[in-house]
Formats: C-alpha cells, sequence, structure tokens
C-alpha cells in the first residue's frame, strides 16, 4: 500500500503474526475486541499486565472498558516482541505527563521503537516506528455526539467545510477530522496542551491529508506524513507519522494477539 495514498487496505491476520521485514515503516496492528478468539484469550493477555497495570484495569467500571485497556497491553507488549528480539513479558511501561503510555526502559535490541495505542468501541489498535512520532486514533463512527463539538475543538477552516457539506456526508467527514486531528496530539505527545484550533487538516479528493499551523506552533505541516483507513465498516482510523525523508508506507492488519504460553 502507498503511503501517500488518502485509503489504506486492512490486511487480514487469524493467527500470530511475525514481522519478517525490517521496520522501515510504519506498523499497525488492529484488534476487534467481539472476536471469539480475542474474548477467549482475555484471562491469558491479563497475565501479561504487571502488578500495576492489574490493579488499574480492575479500576474500570465497566467490563468492556477494562477489556480494552487489558486488550491494549497485551497487544503492544506482543507487537513490540515481533519487531525486536525481546520477551513479551519484557516490556515495561510508563504513563508520561500527557497520559500516554510509554516505554519505561528499552531492552536491549529493542532499537529505538515507538509506538501509540488507541481503542474504541469494539476497536484496539497500535502503531509502532523506528525513531519517529508516531501517533494513531481510531473511532467508532455510530458513537453519539453533542452538536456542538465540532465548534468547540476544530478550527474555523474545519468547522466551515464541514457545515458546507450535504447533512447526509457530515458525520463521517467529522469523524475524518476527529482522528486526524487526535492522530496528530498523539503524536506530539503534548495531549490537550495543543490548541486544537490552531492547527487544521485540509482535505483533497484523491490525496493524503494535508495539515497548515498557526505560527504560534512551531511546527513544520511539510514534516508530517498522514493516512485514513476503514478498518471495519463502522471505524474510522487516522495514522500520523514524522518525515525524515520520504513517506513510510503504513502496513496495517487485522490481527488476534498471540496468547502467552
Amino acid at each position: 500500500m502507498a503511503a501517500d495514498t488518502l485509503e489504506g487496505v486492512v490486511q487480514t491476520a487469524n493467527a500470530a503474526v511475525t514481522i519478517q521485514r525490517p521496520l522501515n515503516h510504519v506498523e499497525v496492528w488492529t484488534v476487534r475486541q467481539s472476536a471469539p478468539e480475542v474474548q477467549a484469550r482475555l484471562d491469558a493477555y491479563r497475565s501479561l499486565l504487571t502488578g500495576e497495570e492489574q490493579q488499574r484495569a480492575r479500576r474500570f467500571l465497566h467490563a468492556a472498558d477494562e477489556a480494552r485497556f487489558v486488550i491494549g497491553r497485551a497487544l503492544a507488549r506482543t507487537m513490540l516482541s515481533a519487531c525486536a528480539p525481546v520477551g513479551v513479558r519484557q516490556w515495561t511501561f510508563t504513563i508520561d505527563a500527557h497520559g500516554r503510555p510509554v516505554l519505561a526502559t528499552r531492552p536491549p535490541g529493542a532499537l529505538d521503537l515507538r509506538f501509540n495505542l488507541t481503542h474504541t468501541d469494539g476497536l484496539i489498535a497500535c502503531a509502532v516506528t523506528i525513531g519517529r512520532e508516531v501517533g494513531i486514533d481510531a473511532e467508532c463512527i455510530t458513537r453519539s455526539l453533542t452538536h456542538d463539538v465540532a465548534e468547540r475543538f476544530f478550527s474555523s477552516r474545519e468547522v466551515a467545510d464541514l457545515h458546507a457539506l450535504p447533512v447526509a456526508d457530515q458525520p463521517v467527514v467529522f469523524f475524518d477530522y476527529w482522528t486526524l486531528k487526535e492522530s496528530y496530539i498523539k503524536a506530539r505527545g503534548l495531549g490537550l496542551a495543543l490548541p486544537l484550533g490552531q492547527f487544521a487538516f485540509i482535505r483533497t479528493p484523491g490525496r493524503a491529508p494535508a495539515i497548515e499551523f498557526a505560527p504560534e506552533l512551531h511546527d513544520d505541516a511539510a514534516s508530517w506524513q498522514f493516512a485514513q483507513f476503514w478498518t471495519t465498516a463502522e471505524h474510522r482510523m487516522a495514522v500520523a507519522v514524522r518525515r525524515h525523508g520520504a513517506d513510510l508506507p503504513i502496513t496495517v492488519t487485522d490481527v488476534v494477539p498471540e496468547a502467552p504460553e
């Protein structure tokens, strides 16, 4: 799949996936939470979590939220071990100042792996690169939203573009903008400390999304690569990655994370 295309292709893998090729691309794995194979492995996935993570999982009020957290942590560890000769239980995470899980330490042989997680109703996804800022966001487009969300969180340019569309097209384009903006702020690692109205995405049919910044953000639009995907008929996903030279291919695979022995 070419990295500069607007829409990507989601591959499917029903068994464990091992990344045989050099990681000179963005690797994305998605997990469908309701898949019977995934549900059957929840206890095995829990065994991969640290004691602190298991305590955090138990604090979720709803079983579905706890399951997404457990699957996400298992997915990240399984995926990282497919990218480096490191045992799946050797990965430890910490939470940065803006709530993003990051590697607490880099095990020997792990190179400069960077990852980012996202989860929404029914879907968990993780993106991994080497040495590049990366962000990923997925949203279930059937979720209900208040009418003023775009006005509160989008730039004036994005709001104008959204409202200029036929009413029937607006819900999907809303999630185009939402996932793109989330992927960017997650790649930067600054969360909502970045003013959402000070950067805007530009949609051009047949081309990858582009971004523009207000001067006070001090970022270079040409240094960012974005792509969007339909992972299912109800899930929209966006990936943001910092450019260092040419665009990277983005490979998306639907997986069932391997259960530890």
